[in-house]
């Protein structure tokens, strides 16, 4: 028999703070005891029932600046049914791998009545965010107090509580005592070691674990990249043997870090659970609005919306927009071009040269620049576009966004690379352009996404500090002090930017590793300041992010894979435009096309072989997943075969009693 929450008391004497949610200011009362009413109010009704406190009593509210801070928690049955509900996967006693049910749940290892850390704080925080996300409008026309902020079935109340600036902001909060813990096992100790990346995915989940698992995987990947690199660049060796020594490594390295990471990424994601959990069957996004409606898969009430409006919205504006942008940014790299051709021509006529050879990096400085301008300014704009688009999946809202993203991006950054590499045919301004735009962009992102964010933080910290020394009210200190300054803190806003660096990277190095060999070293000394940064940025900037469950790194796979081939078009058409290489076919260029596309075809064979070659999971995973589907179409049986008994047991009761 099913458990359900209407049959189980899920109210609790003890109330853990788990999850902050602010309201504006000047929110009228009305709003707020609807908003609270709904929160803990009984599913069947249409609440969330989970446990909300407001942070402030309203006796003093007349002497503090946050009595609009709640706090919300659920008791421990609630959180196992929400498990439940969410479809977390935990490690049973005989150390198998299973979906979590609140029927067997003694089944689990770990699990006793009396046992509150059976879940982790960071799952707790992913059910209360999940339920938080999901509570929709039934007859409800609009917030109370709030004519103008409208709703409809179907709606997500919080996501209209946000747009409409009623409800500022909600986030996890931080547990500091394992905080504490886990910054002096990651970053506070500067030596070179391997992350703690089991300790961070029960700390912060497992998409912000996957991706620092990639950063350090990838960054050990290089470094024979850039051990081989370096004496191209230390000898200036320019024999064209060497060089297609040196492009063949690269294309076969950048193959086989990319399956080899496939088969690591599933060894840890069976290990945290998160390989089996059912992803077909989603909730809709929270930014997913339509009619209120039933799905025809599962049976439940959710907001249903044509997906023909959806595609008319995507080619007749998204598209069109994106094509627009990608103009201006070829614009913009011309605009570059009429640049370095000129500070060329103010050296050249220079009378003093050696003064003027740094005025011939401030052309490709100011582009370097200009394009992460560019970079964070369209990002926004497809964010919009990418929600206007009202998907109603997260992971397709993901796919979308990301490859508007990529694709402006891709342009953006290598254009220039590719124009002066085959147009201009210059490898000297291209080994230039190349070592700028990749260090630059480096240090931009080092100081804009830790060290500013840091320096004012800290400065922040210090106010508040002295606040909370003149506070005289009857409150939790600790507890207050914590939230006002976590709530200040910025919002990570998710793994995507730290993916697409490294994907920049990973193109600088790979599509013409021929031309700058080093351009690997500078990534790897790079990855180890990134590891450290990256570190503290989520521990120490930005506020604590919920926690999301991954099976991979998503598209990203996709796109990688897709730069390495695109890696090996470009590296064999500049070994193919070399000088030695023509000199052997003097007189017949056609020849030498058609040596560089055969061996273009015959490198890109070899990739697809080495990624069939190579399994996407290891054996054992694959003999384990194997072992649970068979167990799972067993039971199916089973339950198959009582329904057909019980059927027939109706159909024909007296032979049911003369077996008694």
């Amino acid at each position: 028999m099913k458990v359900t929450l209407s049959a189980l008391d899920t109210s609790e004497s003890f109330f853990k703070p788990l999850v902050i949610l602010e309201l504006a200011r000047d929110v009228k009362e009305e709003t707020r005891k609807w908003l609270e009413k709904k929160i803990n109010d009984k599913k069947k009704n249409g609440g969330a029932q989970l446990l909300i406190r407001p942070l402030i009593e309203k006796c003093e509210e007349q002497t503090l600046e946050s009595q609009n801070v709640y706090l919300i928690g659920a008791s421990t049955i609630r959180l196992l049914l929400g498990a439940e509900s969410v479809g977390l996967v935990k490690e049973c006693n005989d150390n198998t791998m299973r979906v979590f049910t609140y029927e067997s749940r003694k089944n689990f290892k770990g699990f006793s009545d009396d046992n509150d850390d059976f879940l982790t704080m960071s799952e707790c925080q992913f059910i209360i965010k999940h339920e938080l996300e999901n509570l929709r409008a039934r007859d409800e026309k609009m917030i109370p107090g709030y004519p103008q902020a409208k709703l409809y079935p179907g709606k997500s109340i919080l996501r209209r509580l946000l747009t409409s600036g009623l409800v500022t902001q909600f986030f996890p909060l931080h547990d500091n005592e394992a905080l504490k813990k886990l910054e002096s096992r990651w970053y506070n100790r500067f030596k070179l070691k391997y992350q703690p990346l089991d300790d961070i995915r029960v700390y912060f989940g497992e998409t912000i674990a996957l991706y620092f698992a990639f950063l350090e995987y990838f960054t050990f990947a290089l470094i024979p990249m850039a051990l081989i690199g370096l004496p191209y660049y230390v000898f200036d060796w320019e024999d064209y043997d060497k060089y297609v020594i040196f492009a063949s490594f690269n294309l076969i390295w950048s193959t086989v870090i990319l399956e080899v990471w496939k088969r690591g990424c599933a060894l840890m994601t069976y290990r945290w659970g998160t390989l089996l959990m059912k992803r077909q069957f989603e909730e809709p996004r929270p930014g997913f609005h339509g009619v209120l409606g039933v799905n025809p898969v599962t049976g439940r009430e959710e907001p249903l919306y044509s997906s023909f409006k959806r595609q008319l919205r995507i080619y007749l504006v998204s598209l069109p927009f994106v094509c627009l942008c990608l103009y201006f940014s070829l614009y913009v790299m011309m605009l570059y071009f009429d640049l370095e051709a000129w500070a060329q021509d103010l050296h050249r006529d220079s009378s003093v040269p050696e003064l003027t050879n740094v005025l011939l990096f401030v052309p490709s400085i100011i582009y370097a620049i200009v394009i992460e301008i560019m970079n964070r300014l369209y990002r926004f704009a497809a964010e919009f576009l990418t929600s206007w688009e009202n998907h109603r999946l997260e992971s397709a809202y993901q796919n979308h966004l990301v490859l508007k993203v990529l694709v402006f991006n891709f342009l953006n950054c290598f254009a220039s690379l590719f124009y002066i590499a085959f147009v201009m045919k210059d490898m000297k301004l291209l080994r230039q352009s190349l070592a700028t735009l990749l260090i630059t962009s480096q240090i931009l992102n080092q100081i804009v996404e830790t060290l500013l964010p840091y320096w004012l933080q800290r400065k922040y910290g210090l106010r508040v500090k002295k606040k909370v020394q003149a506070l005289k009210a009857d409150v939790d200190v600790t507890l207050y002090e914590q939230i006002v300054l976590e709530k200040e803190k910025g919002t990570y806003l998710g793994t995507f930017d730290d993916y697409l660096e490294l994907f920049l990277q990973f193109g600088y190095v790979s599509l013409f590793s021929c031309v700058y060999p080093l351009a690997a070293a500078f990534a790897v000394l790079n990855n180890f300041s990134e590891i450290n940064s990256d570190a503290l940025k989520m521990c120490k900037v930005f506020k604590r992010p919920f926690a999301e469950p991954s099976a991979s790194i998503g598209v990203w796979q996709l796109a990688f894979e897709t730069m390495s081939v695109i890696s090996v078009v470009t590296n064999c058409a500049l070994i193919g435009m070399s000088p030695q290489l023509n000199a052997v076919f003097p007189h017949s260029k056609t020849d030498l096309i058609l040596i560089v596309v055969a061996v273009e075809h015959a490198l890109l064979a070899l990739k697809f072989v080495l990624a069939f070659v190579i399994p996407d999971k290891p054996q054992e995973i694959q003999v384990k997943l194997a072992k649970l589907e068979f167990e799972s179409l067993e039971a199916l049986k089973q339950q198959v075969r009582g329904g057909w008994g019980l059927q027939e047991g109706w159909r024909n009761p007296g032979h049911q009693l003369s077996q008694l």
